[in-house]
């Protein structure tokens, strides 16, 4: 019995030590699905998720969807030690070897207290092993304590390092492309050229200024190196998909998505805009999509609802000609459109549906306003005066 509990620890010890290579050390996507980790994540998420959607108030559920990434992170090292400093116990007492306490000979117990202490090199040295494999193991069970605080303590500054890269250009977002952001919202803002005290096309009645595409150019050559950016680190780290962005209504998936929305429509034709760097931008923000889907276990599902229906699709085009773009139109252009899109929106849609996050629309809310515009004390006031 206890030689077979020496083996279940050895197995314990190869397990773990294998997982947090893979997960902490290897720089490049696991492919193996029967692994602690994914075993980790797929469960806590589906019990996460499942009280999160009891909640009806969608800040409340959002609020409580945000502490799911940080928590499953030292979650998921705390079962790490439990389990190294488990398996430990498991080979010095399975294997025989002699365990002597303050009052004599210890049990599993015993060896469970001396394999933690050992393990957090907390050097109390009350129970202490009378074997040289049992001394060689204590040794060994030291060391790898050393080397797990290292990698935890490098481990954390790299992950949040990744968010926060992510995250600026995410913030970044809101005053370019509304909030929560948009395709149309997107082109018509690096639309036409006006001076700041002109009036709005619309208001003046007059056709919108010759607009300089080197803006929306230079947008999209950065969106293409966000993009490979956000695969690589997320690819590495998919606890990052996890991790909620500071408002509501950003998250890196509507990010993702709204870029390729937008070169969806460049590559439709849009006049004044050239198509190339929209290609470049599509290429590297589909590549993400696709692998983080897989990587997360989420096979492509197209939305339930028509994200750009037909008549949506007239007022789109009436909102960028207000803006001096004229996106080209016709059948064979919304065919084009609509084959561009199931590229992409299976994809985007089942990643939506598992972190729970909303995907964009393509379209602003009416008087909408974007973050930087409010803040939560005029919120308050409005309150108080109403």
């Amino acid at each position: 019995m206890r030689v077979f509990a020496g083996f279940a620890g050895q197995l314990l010890l190869f397990v773990i030590l294998w997982d947090g290579f893979e997960t902490i050390v290897l720089p490049r996507r696991v492919r193996s699905r029967v692994r602690l980790t994914r075993q980790f994540y797929d469960t806590t998420w589906w019990a996460w998720a499942a009280t999160a959607r009891r909640l009806r108030a969608s800040g409340r559920r959002d609020n409580f969807l945000s502490y799911y990434g940080p928590l499953s992170l030292l979650l998921l090292l705390a079962i790490w030690a439990v389990g190294l400093t488990t398996g430990f116990a498991l080979v010095h007492w399975g294997f025989g070897d002699l365990l002597v306490g303050p009052e004599g000979p210890v049990s599993l117990g015993g060896a469970l207290y001396m394999s933690g202490s050992t393990f957090f090199t907390l050097g109390i040295g009350d129970v202490t092993s009378r074997t040289t494999f049992g001394r060689f193991l204590t040794v060994a069970e030291a060391g790898t304590g050393i080397a797990f605080l290292a990698l935890v303590i490098g481990y954390l500054p790299v992950i949040y390092q990744a968010f926060s890269r992510r995250e600026v250009s995410i913030s970044l977002l809101d005053a370019r492309a509304g909030s929560p952001p948009t395709a149309a919202e997107l082109l018509r803002r690096h639309g036409a050229a006006h001076d700041a005290h002109a009036p709005a096309p619309a208001q003046s009645g007059q056709p919108a200024a010759p607009h300089d595409p080197e803006p929306i150019i230079q947008f999209l050559r950065e969106w293409e190196r966000w993009s490979s950016e956000l695969l690589e680190s997320h690819l590495s780290y998919p606890v990052l998909a996890y991790y909620r962005s500071q408002h509501d209504n950003q998250s890196w998936l509507a990010s993702l998505t709204v870029l390729l929305d937008a070169c969806a429509l460049v590559l439709v034709g849009v006049d004044g805009i050239p198509s190339r760097p929209a290609r470049l931008a599509f290429a590297m923000a589909r590549h993400a999509a696709v692998d983080l889907s897989q990587i997360l276990g989420t096979p492509p599902r197209p939305p339930r609802a028509d994200r750009l229906p037909p008549a949506q699709l007239a007022e789109l085009r009436g909102t960028l000609a207000e803006a001096g773009l004229t996106l080209r139109a016709g059948q064979e252009a919304d065919r084009k459109l609509s084959e561009i899109r199931a590229k992409y929106e299976p994809y985007v849609n089942a990643l939506a549906e598992h972190l729970l996050i909303a995907l964009p629309p393509w379209m602003p809310a009416p008087d909408n306003a974007d973050d930087w515009q409010t803040s939560v004390f005029e919120h308050l006031s409005t309150a108080q005066i109403s």
